[in-house]
């Protein structure tokens, strides 16, 4: 008899990927990422989301987004929206949630097992929905950062909890020094000219964790989001 091979797919929220990852101090290996998941079912798609500043002359994430577009994901991005508050602050606003809820939404009835990469509170509804298809989610953050990155109410809604830190020897980078022939490309490999402006970058995270009202200074640095 045949053993059922799961149909899957991986939804991944650059930014919140990134600032988890880092904040457990190491960067993804996106082809190792790939390889990894790809052992546990028939990957369909990886989509990967992000926003990009795109009236800069320079982009700094457009690097990494052009070689994740060759090397076997699916790239969903939008321009980030700019404006200026009444402090003269220049902000960015860059949020892929409802991009990435609706792709789940719309391609859960091909699928078996559906990986959401984010933490965010606000996608336990979304699991919910996808769950009374007859899926599995399983929701790829972590909880091992100060503060958590993965919200309570999401870990509870999901079929499974991939803690990120115990995923580290499999899809990490290793060493920042390890040489990049024959590897995946990560963040760190996107350089940033020492000219990129400060600005304020925000969305609405979702993580009860931050008492900042969703709103959060960041520096677009080495993946063009967050540093």
């Amino acid at each position: 008899m045949n053993q059922h091979i799961e149909r899957i797919a991986l939804f991944i929220d650059g930014s919140n990927l990134y600032a988890a990852a880092r904040s457990l101090g190491f960067d993804i290996d996106y082809r190792k990422l790939l390889n990894f998941f790809k052992k546990r079912g028939y990957l369909v798609r990886a989509l990967y989301y992000t926003a990009l500043i795109e009236d800069q002359e320079y982009s700094p994430i457009r690097p990494l987004v052009d070689w994740l577009d060759y090397n076997g994901y699916t790239m969903v991005t939008k321009p980030t929206k700019e404006f200026t508050d009444a402090s003269g602050r220049r902000k960015i606003k860059g949020n892929m949630d409802i991009e990435l809820a609706v792709d789940v939404l719309e391609m859960a009835q091909n699928l078996d097992h559906l990986y959401i990469f984010s933490g965010d509170g606000d996608f336990r509804r979304l699991v919910e929905a996808v769950q009374r298809q007859g899926k599995r989610v399983s929701i790829v953050s972590t909880v091992r950062s100060s503060p958590s990155m993965a919200a309570d109410e999401l870990r509870r809604q999901a079929d499974e909890f991939l803690e990120l830190e115990e995923l580290r020897s499999k899809i990490s980078r290793g060493s920042i020094n390890q040489p990049h022939a024959n590897v995946g490309m990560s963040v760190s490999d996107v350089t940033t000219p020492t000219d990129t402006p400060q600005v304020e970058f925000y969305e609405d995270d979702g993580f009860d964790d931050y008492n900042d009202g969703d709103e959060f200074s960041e520096n677009f640095g080495d993946e063009g989001q967050r540093a």
